[in-house]
Formats: structure tokens, sequence, C-alpha cells
């Protein structure tokens, strides 16, 4: 009988010695992948907390939350209904006296002009006197009211333009307190905003260089097999060819008895 032959394309042999390394290490290199620990390059680890200053500023801002108030209450009590008392001058009352002790000096000395009139034209003493003294003194009289009453207008209107300054100073004041709360807060949050954007940056480098290290066994491998692809195509294989001897005679008369006596059993009647 003819012999048997058998053939079959291999591939370099540097190469496919490779191949067995290449596997080798992609096994090896999966499993260490499939059991890493993945919490180590990932989690709430690598998210950067806020920032003190960004914290500074929060608390910042809730405490300043309703600081206009003092100043819109006093602004309130100085334009109240009695709020011009407290602007009222210490001194307006002696200045008062003062004015009008002085216009009852002036005014006395008045009568004796009256009392030469009336020597003059005969009438000292008389009714005509007496009358000329009550209009003289009822004049007098109107005068000094009307002169304590433009006094006590003119403190009474320096109160309340005082009292009205005052209201405008304290809106002002509370205005200006909450812009400048307002410019520390936003300054804070910014200088907050930046180191926690650096500090997130960090973080975030950290973390892609432990992905990176823990991917890294899986990556050479994906490489390497890739390297070995490429050399498969540049090195065309080689065809192997194998021949099987024929068979002995003894092996073949065994394998014809066989045969027959499978037939020999297969017959009906046998």
């Amino acid at each position: 009988m003819a012999e048997v032959v058998t053939q079959r394309t291999a591939p370099a042999e540097f190469i496919e010695a490779a191949g067995k390394t290449y596997l080798t290490d992609l096994q090896k290199a999966i499993g260490g992948y499939k059991q890493a620990d993945l919490s180590t390059t990932m989690g709430q680890q690598f998210v950067a907390g806020q920032d003190p200053l960004s914290l500074q500023a929060q608390q910042l801002a809730t405490q300043g939350i309703g600081g206009y108030q003092p100043y819109l209450q006093a602004a309130q009590a100085a334009t109240g209904p009695t709020g011009y008392q407290a602007y009222m001058s210490p001194y307006q009352q002696d200045v008062i006296n003062t004015t009008l002790t002085e216009y009852d000096v002036q005014a006395q000395k008045g009568l004796p002009a009256l009392a030469a009139q009336a020597i003059n034209a005969g009438a000292f003493g008389g009714g005509r006197e007496g009358v000329q003294r009550a209009e003289y003194q009822s004049a007098s009289d109107r005068n000094r009211a009307a002169l304590q009453a433009q006094l006590l207008q003119q403190g009474f209107g320096q109160a309340q333009q005082l009292s009205q300054q005052d209201f405008m100073n304290q809106l002002n004041l509370g205005q200006q307190s909450q812009s400048f709360l307002g410019q520390d807060v936003g300054a804070l949050s910014a200088l907050g905003g930046q180191n926690q954007a650096q500090a997130q940056a960090q973080l975030t480098a950290q973390q892609q260089l432990l992905q990176a290290q823990q991917q890294q066994p899986l990556t050479a491998a994906q490489q390497y097999g890739s390297g070995i692809a490429s050399l498969i195509s540049g090195y065309p294989g080689s065809t192997m060819t194998q021949t099987s001897p024929s068979p002995t005679t003894a092996q073949t008369a065994i394998g014809l008895g066989s045969t027959l006596a499978g037939l020999y059993r297969a017959y009906p009647g046998n």
C-alpha cells in the first residue's frame, strides 16, 4: 500500500515560539486584571473636597444674611415721630432762655420812653398812659412769643435735618456693608475654586497613573501580540510534509482477517 503523506503550513520557528510566549503573557495579564482591586483606582478618594477658602466664603455669606437690619432699624428710629428729639441740641434751651432774657431787657428799655411821652403830653399817670403801656406790653409779649417760637422752630428744623442725614447715612452704611461682604465672598469663592481645581487636577493625574500601572501588563501583552501579527504577515509560513510508513504484511493480514470475520458474523444463519 502507498505511504500516508500529511502536510501542514507552520509559521517560522521564531514566530511560533514568540506566539507561545505571547499566549502565556496574555493569560497572566488578563488574570491579573480580573483580580485587580478597582477601588484603588476609582472612588471618592479622587474627588477634591471643598477648599477651606470656599467654606469660609460660604460661612461668611451665611452670617452676612440680614446684616443690613441694624442699619435699617437705626434709620427707621431716626425718622420716627420722636426721632428728631435725639438730634436736638442740648444747649438749645439755654440759648432760648438767654435770648428771651435779653429781649426782656430791651423791652423794658422802651418803658421810659412811654413815660416821657406821657409827661410831655400832660397825661402821665392817666388812662391814656395806661392804654399805651398795655398796648406796648401786649406787642412785646407777642414779639417775645414769636421769637421763642422762631428759636424752637429753628432747633426743630436743624434736628430734622440731622435725623434725615443720619437716616441716609445708615442706609448707605448698610448698602456698603452688604457690598463689601459680597466682594469678600466673591474673592474667597474665586480663590477657593482655583485651589479646588488645582487639587482636582492633581488627584486626576494620580488616578490616571494608577490606572495606567494597573493596565500596563495587559497593554504590553496586547502590543506584543500586535507585533507578532505583523511578523506573521511579513514572514510566510513553511509547508511541512510528514510521511507515515505503509502497513506491514502481518498488519495487512490481521486487518483482512478481521474484515472477513465481520462479514461472516453479519451473514444470516451464522
